[in-house]
């Protein structure tokens, strides 16, 4: 009986343990999850909200800044000293521009050494280029290989007589160009056998004067600007190498009708006077120079061979010697009238020998953008 009795106890006192064993852990749980739950969770980090669209403030038409176009004038101009040295330190302050004689702020002024070129030859091909002509296009060609790149410059070639014939039209090809300039003939007149010799054909035109003088040079001007530079790219310098011997017997166009249309086409002439065998007597000299120095060009009159080749020499020298300088002209009417541009050397360091070639004037545009037609 005290055995069962012990065994009872012992009993007992195992499910005692096993009991409190549970209970304990239950409790210890139960702090846990107590413990966890009333530990805060992580805060998440707040999503950044855009600014928010400013509302556009709204103007007032009478409140709008207004637009003021202003039209800058270009104009080129070359300095050499009494010897033809060329000037090349020149500074804006060193020099002042007018227009109608009033004084121009100057916008813009520097040298100009690597500007693109966009070129004319004008080959004549009269009676009077008869024996000079092979001479000529030999200088051209020599020319073409020194100045041309191809990569920026263009050139075109042009022959002409009574009629102005495209060779070439603008590229930057050497051997297009030297092939075109080949292509360049004398062309004899109507009843004109050789060495001066007429067969007695009546005269062109209806003209008193030998047959033999068919030379339109103010209309191969006239095409050359209007219908070669005019269409060149903007920003490029541009000008007219003019093979001639300056005596004009034939053609629509005058004078005058030259000069405005490389003017407009802010194109510069360059005259190579050259006569019979390279004389004097058969030059207009002074209508040549005139030409010239009303587009801000120069004029040469080689007397052989050899002077010829230095005059185009002398034409690359001064293209790329030249400045460009600025202005906004305080006359802003937009009536395409011509304006007269002059230039001086404003500081007394420099000798007044200097002198500066730049074209004398401009037409003004209109209101279309465009310089008025005559």
């Amino acid at each position: 009986m005290k055995r069962y009795y012990g065994l009872h106890v012992c009993l007992i006192l195992f499910a005692i343990a096993v009991l409190a064993g549970i209970s304990g852990y239950q409790v210890s749980q139960a702090r846990t999850d107590k413990n966890t739950s009333s530990r805060p969770e992580p805060t998440p980090e707040p999503t950044p909200v855009p600014p928010p669209t400013p509302t556009p403030e709204i103007i007032d038409e009478d409140d709008e800044p207004i637009k003021i176009e202003a039209e800058l004038v270009n104009v080129l101009f070359t300095a050499a000293d009494s010897n033809r040295r060329f000037i090349t330190d020149l500074k804006k302050e060193d020099v002042r521009i007018f227009e109608d004689g009033r004084p121009q702020n100057i916008f813009t002024f520097y040298r100009q050494v690597d500007l693109p070129l966009s070129l004319a030859i004008l080959i004549d091909t009269s009676r009077s280029q008869e024996r000079t002509l092979p001479e000529e296009k030999e200088a051209a060609k020599g020319f073409l290989e020194d100045v041309v790149r191809s990569s920026k410059d263009e050139v075109a070639i042009l022959s002409f007589t009574g009629e102005t014939t495209l060779e070439q039209g603008l590229t930057g090809n050497v051997q297009r160009l030297q092939r075109a300039v080949d292509r360049v003939q004398f062309v004899p007149p109507a009843g004109y056998i050789g060495g001066g010799v007429s067969t007695g054909t009546p005269p062109i035109n209806g003209s008193s004067g030998n047959i033999m003088a068919a030379t339109a040079i103010w209309d191969a001007i006239w095409v050359a600007s209007n219908d070669i530079l005019r269409t060149a790219p903007l920003g490029t310098r541009r000008a007219i190498i003019l093979i001639t011997d300056g005596v004009n017997t034939f053609g629509s166009k005058k004078f005058n009708d030259a000069v405005d249309a490389a003017i407009k086409s802010d194109a510069l002439i360059y005259c190579i006077g050259i006569g019979d065998d390279f004389e004097y007597t058969g030059v207009d000299k002074g209508v040549l120079k005139k030409l010239s120095e009303s587009t801000g060009g120069r004029s040469y009159f080689p007397e052989s061979e050899l002077d010829l080749r230095h005059a185009f020499t002398e034409i690359q020298l001064d293209m790329r010697s030249q400045y460009l300088l600025a202005y906004e002209p305080s006359n802003a009417k937009k009536d395409g009238t011509y304006r007269k541009i002059q230039i001086e050397i404003s500081n007394p360091a420099y000798s007044k020998k200097v002198k500066l070639v730049h074209r004398q004037g401009y037409f003004a545009k209109t209101d279309s953008g465009k310089p008025a037609k005559k």
